[in-house]
């Protein structure tokens, strides 16, 4: 490897005709096996900006653009495009965009690279209005400019776009004459599965004359959000060439579910006899899995193989192996994993005070939460003051579970969500302040939903009071009768208690004629 000194920038690669100073650069070294001549052509100096494009140090080549801006010259439309792509690797999209508006004539390819560009930052709104430019200004749109847009139409959860915009993208393909690719098939699977279309990305999936890996996956982890298991088995069967992101689609899906989480087990084992070994993504599923099926035997096993890998330090592991531990009720194994971990976020410190407020140490979980906020600067989340808020109700600290309600808005900017509201009539009820419980509820900025109600409801069973008991009853069933069984039941126990049978048969009568039941309860308990 040599160093060498960017050649000299002769006026004839621009349109304009400065004189030029050579452009030294004394940090940059190049391939030995390219050679530059002492009076660069625009082919020349395309090579140079492509050294930097392809670069880890993209960034060094912005000094050719500098050069060019404090000589007043105008780059062709190549040169211009090169820089526009530097700049985008840099990270750069005011200088790229820059670029793209300076262009004499906006190619398809220089449209391209800065829908991708945005894109890549997020930045969903500019990408599509450029799409509509290419139309406006007559360019066809290509295979990649496709893809690009089918990305897009997957930020509808975040951003406002049309629920039909893949679709439309997708009659678009069929009208022009671009032939699909693999790159185009994987692009609208995914912008279907994204937006809850399985059905229509199934239909892609079955046009593909060579099914790959990744729309398996795609297609795979769709079926296993909407529960189609069987259908998500059949694609797993016949996909020929597995990787281990579609063995971890397998898991995660299972491992969302009580009734198949055992797969995940089978999965994980058999992932592991074809020679695939887990990445941290496996190991944060089949921990999941271990917790929905409180099998603490297995999660052992599990931490052991973990142990041995570069994995076990990870922020997101430890946080699922206290999650995990928190769930099998055993809070020290929660506490020393919590205590040995290097680094903590916000999700390690709310797992550990959310596993002591559910395992019966409401005291331990205020003093984490406490010590976080203090001693360690961690700015609480919704969940975390969600957990601090059930340990203040399991340990009857109303005061301190009211301050720490007006805190999320105060302190924190953090507007309360529905659950905060619910849990603090919760809290006020089980401590019997039940009046101060319905006030609290009608004085809420928002309207409130069944569990707010439910929560009232429960503390009047609890307490006997058959008053507010009936208030919070009627509001549940105007608002989803048929899904609350429980609030007839905790209804007409409420009734029950206080002697009016009368009430109690009326309630049991309207079950009847609706046809509802409660489920049966039930409870897991490990066994070898």
């Amino acid at each position: 490897m040599k160093n060498r000194r960017l050649p000299t920038i002769k006026p004839s690669v621009f349109s304009s005709p400065c004189k030029l100073n050579p452009v030294v650069t004394k940090d940059r070294t190049f391939p030995a096996s390219q050679e530059y001549s002492s009076h660069p052509t625009g082919n020349t100096l395309s090579a140079v900006l492509q050294q930097y494009i392809d670069s880890d140090t993209p960034f060094r080549g912005q000094k050719i653009h500098a050069h060019i801006l404090k000589c007043g010259l105008k780059p062709n439309t190549n040169i211009s495009i090169k820089l526009l792509i530097l700049h985008l690797k840099c990270g750069y999209l005011r200088y790229a965009r820059q670029m793209f508006d300076e262009l004499p004539r906006r190619t398809l390819s220089a449209y391209n690279y800065m829908i991708s560009g945005y894109l890549k930052q997020g930045q969903v709104e500019k990408s599509l209005s450029l799409v509509r430019r290419i139309f406006v200004s007559g360019e066809r749109p290509d295979g990649y400019t496709f893809s690009m847009i089918l990305k897009a139409s997957t930020y509808a959860c975040c951003i406002p776009l049309p629920c039909s915009l893949g679709r439309m993208v997708h009659a678009q393909i069929l009208k022009s004459d671009v032939q699909p690719d693999d790159v185009l098939y994987t692009a609208l699977i995914d912008s279907y599965v994204k937006n809850r279309r399985v059905s229509y990305a199934r239909n892609v999936f079955d046009m593909m004359l060579e099914k790959d890996v990744i729309c398996s996956t795609s297609l795979i982890t769709g079926y296993m959000n909407q529960g189609a298991f069987e259908d998500a088995e059949e694609i797993f069967r016949k996909t020929v060439e597995k990787d281990i992101v579609v063995f971890n689609a397998m898991i995660e899906g299972y491992s969302k579910s009580i009734e198949f989480a055992s797969k995940s087990l089978e999965i994980y084992i058999q992932m592991q006899r074809l020679d695939f070994r887990p990445n941290i993504s496996t190991f944060a599923s089949i921990i999941g899995a271990c917790s929905v099926l409180a099998a603490f035997e297995v999660a052992q096993q599990v931490q052991s193989q973990l142990m041995k890998t570069e994995y076990f330090t990870d922020i997101k592991i430890g946080s699922a192996l206290i999650d995990m531990y928190s769930k099998c009720g055993r809070i020290e194994e929660a506490q020393r994993v919590f205590n040995h971990m290097h680094r903590k976020n916000v999700f390690s410190w709310t797992s550990m005070i959310d596993g002591y407020g559910k395992n019966g140490y409401p005291c331990e979980a205020l003093e984490l939460f406490r010590k976080m906020r203090e001693e360690f600067h961690i700015e609480p989340n919704f969940v975390t003051f969600l957990s601090a808020l059930s340990a203040c109700a399991h340990a009857g600290l109303v005061d301190t579970g009211l301050e720490i309600f007006e805190s999320m808005a105060r302190d924190y900017s953090l507007k309360p969500r529905m659950e905060h509201y619910a849990c603090v009539v919760d809290l006020l009820g089980r401590s019997g302040r039940l009046y101060q419980a319905w006030e609290f509820v009608k004085a809420m900025p928002v309207k409130p939903n069944s569990d707010v109600w439910a929560a009232l409801l429960s503390s009047c069973r609890l307490h006997g009071n058959v008053e507010i008991a009936n208030i919070a009853a009627n509001e549940l069933f105007m608002l989803n009768c048929n899904d609350r069984p429980g609030a007839y039941v905790s209804l007409s126990n409420t009734l029950a208690a206080a002697g009016k049978w009368d009430g109690v048969s009326d309630v049991r009568e309207r079950m009847k004629i609706k046809g509802i039941s409660k489920n049966t309860g039930c409870s897991w308990v490990a066994a070898d």
